[in-house]
């Protein structure tokens, strides 16, 4: 279901060029990184706020979690899925340019092919992102560890959202059957994301999300974060 040519094509229309598209990218994740974990990050600063690799490591932990909660709630579900069974080593206090930044990315991308199973032509190097090399990938490997993250139940970026309604507009158009049992979704709409410690306590994930739900951060200690550290 997920990263049809068709829907890729129709992602790209809009755009005169590959460096808009990307720039639309960026800025897709940039709102939904700051939407997430209250950072202050933008297209402009994308890159500069992610290259120590400590929110991504933060981001796989909290992936992880999520992850997590999905398979004790809904079993069944999860069983179809492929769930990250780990975490990933995350130094929060490394600086841009050294030796523990460049640790940090590694670890992260390690993560996403191990645990995520994400394959590597969306992958990216470390010094894609570290030196600035390849922007790119380093944006598509980040898009789809969100594809795969809302499976169970994370909240996606708007382009991810948008990919799967355009998605399944094709499939009602040309009559084609679903791929596969349908799988519990996380909603379309920006919902906000419960603090970790309370994730829990949720009475049923598999349940069905409102807008009326009270706003809450990821309790996460990120670098550019205007949430206090606890």
């Amino acid at each position: 279901m997920w990263g049809t040519p068709g829907a890729a094509e129709r992602s790209i229309r809009p755009y005169r060029s590959s460096q808009q598209y990307l720039c639309a990218m960026k800025e897709d994740l940039a709102e939904w990184l700051k939407e997430l974990y209250d950072l202050d990050i933008e297209a402009g600063t994308f890159l500069e706020v992610l290259e120590t690799g400590a929110v991504l490591c933060s981001h796989a932990n909290h992936v992880a979690h999520a992850a997590a909660e999905f398979a004790r709630a809904c079993p069944a579900a999860a069983r179809r899925l492929r769930l990250p069974a780990a975490g990933v080593a995350c130094n929060l206090a490394a600086q841009p340019g050294t030796f523990q930044a460049r640790d940090n990315v590694s670890n992260f991308i390690q993560w996403c092919r191990k645990e995520m199973g994400i394959k590597d032509v969306l992958m990216f190097e470390t010094e894609d992102l570290v030196l600035r090399k390849n922007e790119k990938n380093f944006v598509l490997c980040l898009l789809e560890l969100a594809r795969r993250a809302a499976r169970f139940g994370m909240r996606a970026p708007t382009l991810v959202q948008m990919e799967e309604e355009i998605e399944e507009e094709l499939r009602q158009e040309l009559h084609l059957p679903p791929t596969d049992t349908p799988l519990p979704r996380p909603p379309r709409e920006p919902r906000d994301l419960q603090n970790l410690d309370q994730m829990g306590q949720s009475p049923d994930p598999c349940a069905p999300r409102t807008r009326h739900h009270l706003r809450a951060r990821a309790a996460l200690c990120l670098p550019g974060s205007r949430t206090n550290c606890r």
